[in-house]
């Protein structure tokens, strides 16, 4: 993987984009940063955006809605401790700019005493990661083509039962330009397409309606939407609903739990990866706070969180502080290994930086945030596990769910699930939620499958009131005991 072409590519379009018809310069930039060390700080940046997106929707069979959007800005940060000073402008003047850094400096001023440090006085591109093509999305089809797209899907999902009444299809995309210059120099950029197709149909029988859903994208163009893709998506959406129809109210009690490959890990997201994140465990809010090198999963148990998987949702080639994104390993054989970490909290921990730093826009500060968060494989056939289980449920999709940080405790709900009895899958159950804790679920994780696979490019993860985008995956799972929640 060449990763020193991608680096130059990357600033010389952020440069076209952010700096160049503004007026701006690496020379100003480097100026800027050194206003602001006129106070005492231990770093600053300077985070450049630029991002196109467009959203278009279908219902009843025609294009009811359509949105583009052009967001530009920049960021400045200074940090001094524990403390950060941020200021933003959507105004790409130089005197625009200039304010921002002034009202960041005087608050940094109040930050207390520091040691003295001076701001490298150049900047230098360094290397990030070559997962995916700067192509455009917006422009990879004209406006015509993007209808027709959404026609497909009505049509492919219409075609697979005569019981579907109603469809409705997102189209989704967005062109991300970014620029980070930073006090140490480094000056990185990315150039980061996004696409989203989603589908959704209502299925009716004898007077009961149920939903199903379906989707997928990456960081790619339009043009990886093919009809095999589409149709899949379709499949999936039609197949849940189908399902739904068919299905009973979900019992309640505690019982085994198997989980199937994929989607379900945004459990994992949820439950456990946000309670790996640095920030919570500096402040010690979470429960996992003050545990690495503790058994806190069963054995067997790997979770790692992977920014460098090509075009995947969540991957990024530098992540929004400039550091080149990695494959950091967060529990290994049931250990606590480490913990998702930016520059900030890294540094406060003493822990090494892994890449995770993310913000939502220029407008909002950076924080440690999962990117693409799975479990590794087992060694188990998916069928042996379901035979191993003589009552339990098997949740294949999930819709909602939430967590609380300090203790670990979710809630969740299953949108296709299945009771499995005598080791057989036998009919399916509506209303199923699943209740527990992410530390204690993984203690009671017996079996672990072969089948890893990850999402289909669906997953947005909020914190704090930012959203990003993000991938999660595991394969089978058996849990031996959890709460589950069955309808009134």
């Amino acid at each position: 993987m060449n990763i020193i072409e991608p680096c130059i590519r990357n600033l010389v379009t952020a440069k076209e984009v952010l700096l160049t018809p503004y007026g701006l310069d690496e020379e100003l930039i480097t100026r800027t940063l050194a206003d602001i060390f006129e106070h005492r700080v231990d770093y600053a940046d300077l985070y450049f955006q630029s991002k196109r997106s467009e959203a278009w929707s279908l219902e009843e069979g025609i294009v009811k809605s359509g949105s583009f959007s052009i967001d530009q800005g920049v960021g400045v940060r200074a940090v001094s401790g524990e403390r950060t000073a941020f200021a933003y402008s959507d105004d790409l003047s130089p005197e625009s700019i200039r304010q921002a850094a002034i009202a960041t400096r005087a608050i940094a001023k109040a930050g207390g005493d520091t040691h003295r440090i001076k701001p490298a006085s150049t900047l230098t591109g360094v290397s990030g990661r070559d997962l995916y093509l700067p192509v455009d999305p917006l422009h990879s089809l004209d406006a015509n083509a993007k209808v027709k797209l959404l026609e497909r899907v009505e049509q492919m999902a219409r075609s697979k039962d005569p019981r579907i009444t109603q469809v409705m299809a997102g189209l989704a995309g967005e062109y991300d330009v970014v620029l980070v210059a930073r006090s140490d120099g480094a000056l990185a950029a990315d150039v980061r397409p996004l696409v989203r197709v989603s589908v959704t149909v209502i299925a009716e029988q004898s007077g009961r309606r149920e939903i199903g859903t379906g989707g997928g994208g990456g960081r790619f163009d339009y043009g990886d939407f093919t009809d095999a893709v589409l149709s899949k998506y379709a499949d999936d959406a039609v197949h849940a609903a189908l399902v739904n129809l068919e299905a009973r109210p979900a019992p309640a009690g505690a019982m085994t739990v198997v989980l199937g490959p994929g989607w379900p890990g945004v459990l994992l997201h949820e439950a456990v990866g946000h309670g790996l994140e640095g920030d919570f465990n500096r402040k010690r809010s979470s429960a996992f706070a003050g545990r690495i090198g503790e058994q806190v999963a069963a054995k067997g148990v790997t979770v790692v969180d992977d920014g460098t998987l090509p075009n995947r949702r969540g991957s990024l080639n530098i992540d929004d502080e400039g550091n080149p994104t990695q494959c950091t390993t967060l529990i290994e054989d049931g250990i606590l290994k480490g913990y998702i970490q930016d520059s900030l909290n890294a540094c406060l921990m003493k822990m090494p930086v892994t890449g995770n730093a993310r913000r939502e826009s220029y407008a909002a500060l950076p924080m440690p945030r999962m990117t693409n968060t799975y479990m590794l494989n087992g060694d188990k056939d998916p069928q042996e596990i379901v035979a191993s289980v003589k009552n339990g449920l098997y949740a294949v999709n999930f819709g909602g769910g939430q967590v609380d940080i300090t203790n670990g405790k979710f809630v969740f709900s299953a949108s296709e699930a299945y009771m499995i009895e005598n080791g057989r899958i036998t009919y399916p159950v509506k209303g199923a939620t699943l209740i527990g804790s992410g530390p204690e679920s993984l203690k009671y994780v017996t079996m672990i499958g072969n089948d890893m696979s990850l999402d289909s490019g669906v997953g947005v993860c909020g914190k704090e009131g930012q959203s990003v985008p993000v991938g999660v995956g595991q394969p089978t799972l058996r849990i031996e005991r959890m709460t589950v929640g069955g309808m009134v």
